[in-house]
């Protein structure tokens, strides 16, 4: 693999707060590679390290293959696009996106065409007399990337440049900077908390915790093979239930949660009978039904009162709570509508393949 960022064991303290913590990876030249991580878990201060605005305590990182040992930012081949664009409001947007350009030195013939040609690729034509004020909140944001890529930056840093944009514009955007990368061939490093930006546009994601990277992977093996506790808490919607391997055989094992529930799940680690475990199932993978009969044979089943229905078009869902033991179970409604005339108070089947849950040894002095 050609590495376009490879860092190697980087560490940047605060006081006594290890805020990177010790961490090594590398970016495949060309790819989307998304950082994933709650508030405060340092993932903007691994991002300001990469762009020179702040230098690690220990490690070092390569950029093209060069260290950037003591490069200041602005003679790194990196560029940013910010949550707030940072545009210049008296430019018009051919002065925005030729800026870097003339402080280079660059012909003015030769800025003109490549500032024509980037504002035809992100699909703004002809914008070049447009203020910025005249564009849209989307518009704003393609022309934030063309300044940046005109410049043509080994990488293209983004800090949660979608978070200022409202739910539907977020969507389109998603798509856009999805397709824009790829056509580009640009390395992206994206920062955000949003696991649903993460997972569509990324070609890889780090999900970090606490200064460290607790699982890299694809957005797929993220989702359904999580290789810790937080990372199947973290990315997508989860039931959690906590109890006691009473039987372990294979990788699958019984778990009783202490209220008179039991289930089964594939073990993810080492689990032997008697520990103390996390499960997690997902509402996607649980099987609502009128009748018991029209669940497999191989699923275990339960009774479930419904609590409170959650309407979200496709994404809606049922809260349930466990007729023996009361515990409570989100569960995704199938979106052929078999269940729109489902009512508060009704009880219900549902069951899930053990295959599907994943469960963990607890681990009560985890990050």
């Amino acid at each position: 693999m050609q590495a376009d960022l490879q860092a190697t064991q980087v560490i940047k303290r605060f006081g006594d707060h290890p805020a990177v913590d010790d961490l090594s990876f590398a970016v495949a030249r060309g790819s989307f590679f998304s950082i994933l991580g709650p508030s405060g878990c340092g993932k903007t201060t691994l991002l300001r390290m990469i762009a020179g605005f702040i230098a690690p305590d220990s490690g070092d990182i390569h950029i093209g293959g060069q260290s950037m040992a003591g490069v200041a930012p602005n003679r790194r081949p990196v560029n940013m696009v910010f949550q707030h664009l940072a545009l210049f409001p008296m430019m018009s947007v051919g002065e925005n996106v030729g800026y870097g350009l003339t402080r280079r030195g660059v012909a003015k013939a030769e800025i003109a065409r490549r500032v024509g040609e980037m504002l035809e690729r992100v699909n703004l034509p002809g914008a070049q007399t447009k203020r910025i004020d005249q564009l849209s909140g989307g518009q704003k944001q393609r022309v934030a990337i063309a300044r940046s890529l005109v410049l043509e930056p080994t990488l293209l840093l983004l800090d949660e440049p979608l978070g200022a944009l409202d739910l539907k514009l977020r969507e389109h955007m998603k798509i856009e900077l999805k397709q824009l990368q790829a056509a580009f061939g640009t390395t992206f490093v994206y920062i955000t908390h949003d696991q649903s930006e993460a997972l569509v546009l990324s070609d890889q994601v780090a999900v970090m915790n606490a200064g460290r990277f607790e699982q890299v992977g694809t957005p797929q093996q993220l989702y359904y093979q999580p290789q810790t506790p937080f990372v199947a808490g973290f990315v997508g919607a989860s039931n959690r239930l906590k109890g006691r391997a009473t039987q372990v055989q294979g990788d699958e094992v019984t778990i009783d949660n202490d209220r008179g529930l039991e289930l089964r799940a594939r073990a993810v680690g080492a689990i032997s009978a008697g520990d103390t475990v996390q499960a997690f199932v997902r509402p996607e993978a649980t099987t609502l039904a009128r009748d018991a009969d029209t669940l497999s044979a191989n699923q275990p089943r339960y009774v479930g009162q419904v609590q409170s229905l959650l309407f979200d078009g496709a994404n809606s869902a049922a809260l349930l709570h466990e007729a023996t033991s009361g515990t409570e179970f989100r569960i995704a409604l199938p979106q052929t509508g078999q269940f729109s005339d489902l009512q508060v108070g009704q009880s219900v089947y549902f069951g899930f393949d053990p295959r599907q849950a994943v469960c963990f040894a607890a681990q009560p002095h985890a990050r």
